[in-house]
């Protein structure tokens, strides 16, 4: 079987911050989501297995949309890492397709759709243990540089 790499956090070669606060995938975010990403090279993409506890509540027994959106979203940005660019979230769709429910394991996936200059286009699938595909979500993320926008937040 092949190696997984690991795809946590948003630190790159180009900018390490400090301590990773991201509200999805920040291991020093208290109130964060901890999602933890491994790259799939077999299957060329990214996963995360995770389940939502009450605090994601939206409809009685089932996730918020915005949580589903910010799921989505977290998972296809983990896709840059790919081109070892900092890219940023320019547009999402969200396909809401059945329920997520709260409790049950799930997992997330995550490919390349298309690259064209600094425009990346990435999609990313919410499944369920039966392998249904519960939501979906398309994204456009612009490259950029992470020095001129982040310097200034990093501790020297």
């Amino acid at each position: 079987m092949a190696a997984r790499k690991s795809g946590r956090g948003h630190g790159t070669h180009y900018v390490r911050l400090q301590k990773n606060f991201c509200f999805a995938c920040g291991k020093n975010n208290e109130e964060g989501m901890h999602l933890r990403f491994t790259y799939d090279e077999d299957r060329d993409c990214f996963v995360c297995r995770f389940r939502l506890g009450k605090r994601y509540t939206g409809p009685p027994g089932h996730c918020h949309g915005g949580i589903i959106a910010t799921i989505l979203d977290e998972a296809m940005g983990k896709v840059n890492k790919l081109r070892h660019v900092v890219a940023l979230t320019s547009e999402i769709t969200v396909d809401y397709l059945k329920p997520v429910p709260l409790n049950k394991p799930l997992r997330v996936e995550s490919r390349e759709v298309k690259v064209k200059g600094r425009e990346h286009v990435n999609m990313a699938e919410i499944l369920n243990q039966k392998g249904e595909v519960l939501a979906r979500g398309r994204g456009l993320f612009i490259a950029i540089d992470a020095h001129k926008m982040f310097s200034k937040f990093v501790d020297r």
